[in-house]
């Protein structure tokens, strides 16, 4: 199955901004992003087709993945 996964901020870095990747099905996005090699503790917010979700969700075929990294500030 395809999903376009989107990175932002820091994640670009090395990477890629958008990237069609395909899964099979029943991934969940913790096993499909695990390629990417994230420092711990991973993703700060993670959105499916715009919609916050877990790093437990199941993929599904044409989702869109958007991954952005925790970031503090003042």
């Amino acid at each position: 199955m395809k999903v376009t996964v989107k990175l932002f901020a820091h994640y670009r870095i090395g990477r890629f901004k958008v990237s069609v990747r395909e899964y099979a099905p029943g991934t969940s996005v913790r096993t499909g992003i695990a390629e990417l090699k994230f420092a711990d503790p991973g993703p700060g917010v993670v959105l499916i087709n715009g919609a916050p979700a877990t790093l437990d969700h199941v993929l599904k075929d044409g989702d869109t993945l958007a991954l952005f990294p925790l970031v503090s500030g003042g």
